[in-house]
């Protein structure tokens, strides 16, 4: 059986690069309510390959990130999402994710 952390990270590995999601869009996605169980697993994400970077709050504020959330807005700028005052606009990056 899978965990609902790696369950997680399956889904956030189809969000492409250039792209964000939300920790409540991951979980609605996976038929849950629970974001903040999804916000413990990108936390406890070890995995480089997994893009737990992409991953931003509802209202568009950019987020923690366990390797620091400069880091986070300098790879999210690397990929060419526009970060302004410490949000994102989902309406022009959200990803859309499978249910």
């Amino acid at each position: 059986m899978t965990s609902f952390r790696e369950k997680c990270y399956q889904r956030l590995r189809s969000v492409p690069s250039g792209k964000v999601t939300t920790y409540a869009a991951i979980a609605k996605s996976l038929n849950s309510r629970a974001y903040r169980a999804v916000g413990s697993a990108m936390r406890a994400n070890t995995d480089q390959k997994i893009p737990c970077h992409r991953v931003i709050c509802s209202d568009g504020r950019v987020g923690n990130y366990n390797r620091g959330q400069k880091l986070k807005i300098r790879i999210l700028k690397k990929e060419g999402v526009t970060v302004m005052n410490g949000r994102i606009s989902l309406d022009t990056y959200e990803a859309k994710l499978k249910s």
